[in-house]
Order: structure tokens, then sequence, then C-alpha cells
């Protein structure tokens, strides 16, 4: 790894670190308000331990469409785009005594539709945290969790003269990851998990992607292993009843492999509720993945990946 792409981790993991003061400062910012999905539920869960019931369960769903067409115009541009984008997460949560088990299950999927490009895929994430805890004390557990993300289905990279090459697909790349560490929340809206010692697997399950050694896996091969340290810090916060913010940070270092160049990945949703079923929603997602060598002039670098979606729509939560 050269001194620049070095350079280039130390610069994200610094953003990354400004990122989460930033937030978590303004956490200790607000008063003792307690709102958005995750928040309510804790507090739902505590007002009936006493009755018996130690769990609490629900969701939100958007839908955001977009259509556009125009005919004889003379600025040029499609004649006909549309764009459906849509958002499943699902939570459920157990409290007793010291113990707890927290829930999430994120699902994104998204097509985009226009007359010189055809149908394409512009958005895509399965995102599976399952996270058991045992209380040291009312901020701190000991806690062991269990992270599993994918996509639901094939992905291409389109190039000028009309091909396209195969990116991804179910299971390729797909992570499973294991780790035992503290999960520590020192307010409400605020959850930082560390673990020294995680385990996690990449799977490559597409014989074209596996050929070339794609994601890190050892040409030929569909599973590699990799030990090392990991971090995930949720911040889950409503800032009044209008805008809500939910994100999360995961780092993770191999310890086999250039531990100082730390792979992030970052999700950020905003929401703004315009009325009781409209929402409008921001969505930025950011990943560096040192094994992911898709980029530069050669096309065989790590480099930053950028994401966001804005879009107007339906929006249910229960």
């Amino acid at each position: 790894m050269s001194i620049k792409n070095n350079q280039f981790t130390m610069k994200l993991f610094v953003s990354v670190s400004l990122f989460v003061f930033m937030f978590s400062g303004t956490v200790y910012a607000q008063d003792s308000q307690v709102s958005g999905m995750q928040q309510t539920a804790t507090k739902k869960i505590k007002n009936t331990l006493d009755s018996g019931q130690t769990w609490k369960r629900g969701g939100v769903f958007n839908l955001n469409l977009g259509q556009g067409s125009q005919s004889n115009w003379a600025a040029g541009g499609d004649d006909f785009s549309f764009s459906i984008n849509s958002y499943l997460g699902l939570f459920s949560f157990y409290k007793k005594a010291r113990y707890s088990w927290d829930n999430t299950l994120d699902l994104n999927f998204g097509l985009m539709n226009t007359t010189s490009q055809g149908t394409r895929k512009n958005d895509d994430r399965i995102d599976f945290l399952s996270k058991g805890g045992y209380a040291l004390n009312p901020k701190l557990n000991l806690a062991a969790l269990v992270n599993f993300h994918t996509q639901f289905s094939k992905g291409y990279n389109y190039f000028s003269n009309g091909s396209k090459e195969i990116l991804s697909n179910f299971l390729a790349p797909g992570y499973l990851l294991l780790s035992v560490g503290l999960d520590y929340k020192p307010v409400k809206d605020l959850s930082i998990f560390i673990s020294p010692v995680t385990t996690r697997w990449i799977f490559v399950n597409n014989d074209s992607l596996s050929a070339k050694g794609a994601y890190g896996v050892d040409p030929g091969k569909k599973i590699k292993t990799e030990l090392g340290a990991f971090a995930t810090i949720t911040y889950i916060h409503e800032f009044n009843k209008i805008l809500s913010y939910n994100g999360r940070v995961d780092l993770f270092s191999n310890y086999g492999h250039n531990p100082q160049n730390i792979d992030v990945m970052m999700n950020n949703t905003f929401v703004a509720k315009i009325s009781k079923i409209l929402t409008a929603s921001l969505k930025l997602d950011m990943i560096y993945d040192d094994d992911v060598k898709l980029f530069g002039p050669q096309h065989d670098a790590p480099g930053m990946q950028l994401k966001s979606l804005i879009g107007v729509g339906l929006g249910v939560k229960w």
C-alpha cells in the first residue's frame, strides 16, 4: 500500500471520527426528549417490564417514486425516465433485568429506467444486525454481535460502447461478522460497540468474480476468513417533530493484511415528515474497502465509494 493510500485512509478515519464526535456532541446538547423509533421502543419496554412484556417490535416502510417525460424538447435529454426506491426497516428489541437483545433488519432496493440507458439498479442492500448484551452498569454492556450484509441482485459496470461487466450479485460479495466486545451507551441516542477480537467471512458466490479474486478472496476461492478489530457506532435522533436522522458507521481493521488501512461503511438517512403518510428523505452512503480494487486509471486500486438518493414518497411507521 502506497504512502498516498495510507494518508487517504488516515484522513478518512479522522473524518469519520469528527463525524461521530460532532453528533455525539449534539446528543449531549439536547434535553431529555425521547423520540425516534428505537428510543420510543426502548422507553416502552422499560415501562412494561413489570407487566411481563419484554419484547417490542415495529418498523418503517418508505416508497419513493419519480417520473419525467418530454417530447420535442430543444434542450435535449431522455424522452422518458422513471425511478422507484423502497426501504423496509424492521426491529425487535428484548430487555429483561440485565439482559438485552437488539435485532434490526434493513432492506433497500431501487430501480431507474430511462429511454437511453434502459433499466438499471440504483440501490440494493440487505443488512441484518443482532446484538445480545449483559449489563455491567447502566451504560456499559458486555455484548456479542452478529452482522450480515449483501445485496439482492446483480450489479453491473456499464461502458460507453454499450457493454457491461458484472460487479456483484447475491452473496457476491456477502459479509458475515461475529464479534465480542463492549457496548457503551452514554445516552439513549448513541451506541458505541468496540471489539478487539472479531472474525469476518467474505463470500464471493459467483464463478467469474471468484476467478478474478474479487473483494479480496484468493482467485478461484469463494470464501475468505479475516481476524481483526471492529467498531460500530449507531446514532438515531429526532431533532424535532419533522426531521429525524438514522446513522451507522462500521470500522474494521484486518490484523493479517494492512491493518492500518481501515475498512469503513457509513450509512446516513435524513427523513422529513411532510404529513402522516408523506415523507422526504436524503440517503448518503460511503464505503471504503481496501480489498475492493475496482478504481483508479487501471481499475486495480481501492477508492472511496459514495452514493446519494433524494426522494419524496409514502412513509409508514408502526
